[in-house]
Formats: C-alpha cells, sequence, structure tokens
C-alpha cells in the first residue's frame, strides 16, 4: 500500500504541474488581439491531419524528416504502455494486461523494436547537432539554452528507452519467460546478465519507477521547453492562415477610416462619441498588440531553423533570423506574464527594440519562405509586418529608401520619380 500510494500522489502532482503550466501558457495566449479563425473547418481538419499528424512538410529535408517521424510514431506508441504501468501502480498489480495473452507479446515486441529504433533516431540526432553541427542549429540566436534544451531532450529521452528496455530484461529473467516477446532487451544480457535475482528485482524497479516518474518530469519540462510543440502543433496547424501565401491583411481601423472618407453620407464634423473604446495602437510593439495566434505561434516554435536556413536575408548575411523573430516573441511574452503575476506589466520594456531591432525588420523582403517552410506552419512574416506598421504609422520612421517610394506614391501615384504625365515618354524615345 506504500508503494500504491506514492505512485499516485506522484501521478497527481505531476499531473498537477502540468496543468497549472498549461494554465499559464494559455492565459499568456488570450493576452493577444482577438482574430476569426473559426472559418473553412473542414479545411482546418484536413490541414492538422496533414501537417501536424502526417508530418506532410517535415518530409521536404527526407533524413531529418525519416528520423523525427521515428521518433514521433515511436514515443507516442511506445507511452501507450503508460496505461498498464498506471493501472500497475494504483492498484499493485504486475503487467496487468498480460491477460491479452499472445496480443500482448505482439505488443511489448513491437514497443520494444520502436524503443529501440527511437533510441537510434536521437543519437543520431545528437550526432547532427553536436559533432556534423549543422549550420540552422548554430545561428546566432541559438545561444546556450536553446542548444542545451535541445540536448536534454533527446538525452532524456535515450535514458526512457533504455530504462524500458531493462525494465523487461530484467523482468523477463525474473518471470523465466522466453525471448520471443523481447526482441531486443534478450539481448541486454552484457549488462545485467550477471546480477543475482535480487539485482534483477532491484534494477527492475528502478527502471519502473524511472520510466513512469522520467514521463511525467518530461511532460512537465516541455511546457518550458521549444518540445511543447509535440502538443501546440496540433491547433496551430488548425488555426493556420489559409489564405494564398503573400495576401497581406488590412488594419481593420484603417478600412474603416478610409470607408468613411468615400462615404458621402458620413458627417465629417460629427463629434467623436465619448464613451467610445480608445483607438487601437496601429501595428504591434508589443507582444499584447499581436494576435492570439501569433502568440500560439511563438509557443509552437520547434527552433528548428528551416525558417531561417531558406530566408533571403539570412542567407546574404543581413540581421534577420525569422527563428529568432519568434523566439524573441516566446520569450517576450513569457517575461510580460511573469511581470502580470507579479503585478508590475509596465516594466519599461518591450519587443520592438529591446528584444527585436529595427534592422531586422527592414531586412525581411516580406517573401513568405520562411512560412511556406515551417512543419508547423508558422507566419513569423505577420509579426514582421505588425511590427513595421508601428514603425510606419506610429513613429513615422522608415529607411530613406522606403520613404522616398511613399512619397512618390503620394505626389506621383506610383512608387517612381516622375509625375504620371511622364509615364509615356519611354514609347517616344523608343
Amino acid at each position: 500500500m506504500v508503494a500504491q500510494i506514492a505512485f499516485i500522489v506522484t501521478l497527481l502532482v505531476g499531473i498537477s504541474l502540468f496543468l497549472l503550466r498549461v494554465k499559464k501558457i494559455r492565459r499568456n495566449i488570450l493576452l493577444g488581439r482577438d482574430i476569426d479563425r473559426s472559418d473553412s473547418k473542414a479545411d482546418r481538419w484536413k490541414t492538422m491531419i496533414r501537417v501536424a499528424l502526417g508530418q506532410s512538410k517535415m518530409v521536404s529535408r527526407p533524413v531529418a524528416g525519416f528520423l523525427h517521424i521515428l521518433v514521433y510514431v515511436g514515443f507516442v506508441i511506445i507511452n501507450i504502455e503508460v496505461l498498464e504501468i498506471i493501472i500497475d501502480g494504483a492498484t499493485g498489480s504486475h503487467r496487468a494486461l498480460s491477460f491479452l495473452g499472445g496480443f500482448y507479446d505482439i505488443l511489448i515486441a513491437s514497443f520494444e523494436v520502436l524503443a529501440m529504433l527511437v533510441f537510434v533516431a536521437c543519437i543520431l540526432f545528437l550526432v547532427r547537432r553536436n559533432i556534423l553541427k549543422i549550420k540552422r542549429f548554430h545561428l546566432r540566436e541559438m545561444t546556450s539554452w536553446p542548444k542545451t534544451d535541445a540536448n536534454l531532450i533527446l538525452i532524456w529521452e535515450c535514458l526512457l528507452m533504455f530504462a524500458f528496455l531493462s525494465m523487461n530484461y530484467c523482468d523477463m529473467r525474473l518471470q523465466e519467460v522466453g525471448h520471443e516477446g523481447y526482441p531486443v532487451s534478450q539481448y541486454m544480457g552484457f549488462i545485467w546478465g550477471g546480477l543475482s535475482e535480487a539485482g534483477w528485482v532491484v534494477v527492475e524497479r528502478a527502471a519502473w519507477w524511472f520510466h513512469i516518474v522520467g514521463i511525467l518530469m518530461f511532460a512537465v519540462y516541455i511546457t518550458y521547453s521549444k518540445h511543447f510543440h509535440i502538443i501546440l502543433a496540433f491547433p496551430n496547424t488548425y488555426y493556420s492562415n489559409l489564405m494564398n501565401l503573400g495576401r497581406m491583411t488590412n488594419l481593420e481601423a484603417v478600412t474603416k477610416e478610409v470607408q468613411l472618407m468615400m462615404d458621402p453620407s458620413a458627417d465629417p464634423y460629427a463629434t467623436p462619441d465619448p464613451d467610445a473604446p480608445p483607438p487601437e495602437r496601429f501595428g504591434a510593439k508589443d507582444v499584447v498588440d499581436l494576435s492570439w495566434k501569433q502568440l500560439l505561434d511563438a509557443y509552437t516554435c520547434t527552433e528548428c531553423g528551416r525558417c531561417s536556413s531558406v530566408c533571403p536575408a539570412n542567407q546574404t548575411g543581413k540581421l534577420l533570423s525569422p527563428r529568432k523573430i519568434v523566439m524573441d516573441t516566446r520569450d517576450r511574452l513569457e517575461e510580460y506574464g511573469k511581470n502580470l503575476d507579479a503585478g508590475n506589466v509596465e516594466d519599461g520594456k518591450s519587443l520592438l527594440g529591446d528584444y527585436i531591432t529595427e534592422e531586422e525588420l527592414w531586412g525581411c523582403t516580406s517573401c513568405n519562405a520562411c512560412t511556406d517552410a515551417c512543419p508547423v506552419n508558422i507566419d513569423p512574416l505577420s509579426t514582421i509586418i505588425d511590427l513595421r506598421r508601428y514603425l510606419i504609422m506610429e513613429e513615422s520612421k522608415s529607411p530613406e529608401p522606403i520613404t522616398a517610394m511613399f512619397n512618390n506614391v503620394e505626389n506621383n501615384g506610383a512608387p517612381w520619380a516622375f509625375s504620371a504625365m511622364d509615364r509615356d515618354k519611354w514609347r517616344e524615345e523608343a
């Protein structure tokens, strides 16, 4: 009974910590402006199934895509066994699902094969990051913590798979059953084979506890990590922007003003409604000026760097890295949420200026390569556009070539520095 009570308490504590953290993240995301993404439900379900569940955009890079699918599918399926661990831990039983007979043996055998594949895939990912040093994993925004975070989760998954196989090997020896249902762990005798029966009991129990506690720790940890995309990829792809890439949104406040100006029945001298809410900020200066979907993007980022690796500005040495834009948004949102909890929201800082510089924003060509490359349909360009809108419409700040273009559009009706009357002169010269 002591072991059962300890297990139940551990389980409840782990689940509670996970849910409390999820509640805080949800609160932070909903600090953003409201947008309507309730349309085209059928298309949204198809997008989620194709991109999040089917990993369709991962396989555009076959090696990384194949390894990721191994880890994704293997880790999820193996953890079906958590159901049996929970039953065993709560009731004091052992291998509660063994009554399934031959089917149970097939399950355990398949779990072991998948565990080995996950272990190998994680080792290869560690090699790619730390020995081969793939360039996109070492851009300037990948400081010590992002690198450590990625390595920690890969090492943790290796340890969980090792514990699972060790548990099976020792249990196999203790139960004196055949090797048929243990196609991988049967070969772990070179590690645990020399132990006594009491030693196998200790290793089996230690591995059993490590496996369940490790999974609970993993679940809590990922809420602080980029690996929360394991869960958030599904809502993020469901709420994807379904418009064609390159189609810009209009600011609602500006649209209303233009419509009012074009309405012949509108009274230009009408007294403003004193009860009307204050006008919204044009564009975005801080995270609360962004939409909840943009904030959901920030928490969903996998930090894989595919966006930055295809960004023409980044490739030509400019300061812009789309991944950094998303990571900075998440970091500022976390800081804003902590300030909110402490009752000190006004900390004198903002996303624009303290996290993201103007030079980064003006390096963007608006080509949408980053959005197209993202494996979970994050849209860094929308954040960049909103931050640039604030600079232009609130601060009247833009690089000289862009300012000249605006002046030409205002004076000549086109971006070029000659009047509309002179546009056909090239034909006379031809």
